[in-house]
């Protein structure tokens, strides 16, 4: 928005019209060029301004991405390790359990075949009783 220079009504009279036209022109012409140059000038700074702003945007977005990167490498290890041990442990766990149902088993078909002598046994002493009697 453009500001007019005007000069007072004395200087018209001392000056003349066309002389204090011309000053007055004068005065706005220099505004004009110094409005322009001073537009000129900020654009540029602020150009400037933006780029420098832009470029530590893109340095902190790069920052950021690399530290996510390496949080993200250290979890993916740390995760790697728990499951290797999870799995150790479930595979020890397994050893232990079929370990011991082997030893059941054992168990069990000693027991079974105790059991099945004596009742083996006992069969055969009643029908040797039986025969001897008959």
């Amino acid at each position: 928005m453009p500001v007019t220079a005007k000069l007072s009504r004395r200087f018209y009279e001392q000056l003349g019209d066309e002389l204090a036209n011309e000053l007055v022109d004068w005065f706005n012409a220099v505004d004009a060029t110094y409005r322009s140059d001073s537009r000129e000038l900020n654009e540029l700074n602020f150009s400037r301004f933006d780029a420098r702003l832009e470029q530590r945007f893109a340095q902190h977005d790069a920052k950021w991405e690399q530290r996510f990167a390496q949080q993200d490498v250290k979890w993916e290890r740390r995760f790697a390790e728990l499951d290797g041990k999870w799995e150790q442990r479930f595979a020890q766990q397994d050893a232990n359990l079929e370990r011991r149902f082997g030893q059941l088993k054992v168990d069990l078909v000693r027991w079974m075949f105790a059991f099945w002598t004596g009742q083996l046994l006992t069969l055969a002493g009643f029908l040797f009783a039986v025969l001897k009697l008959r």
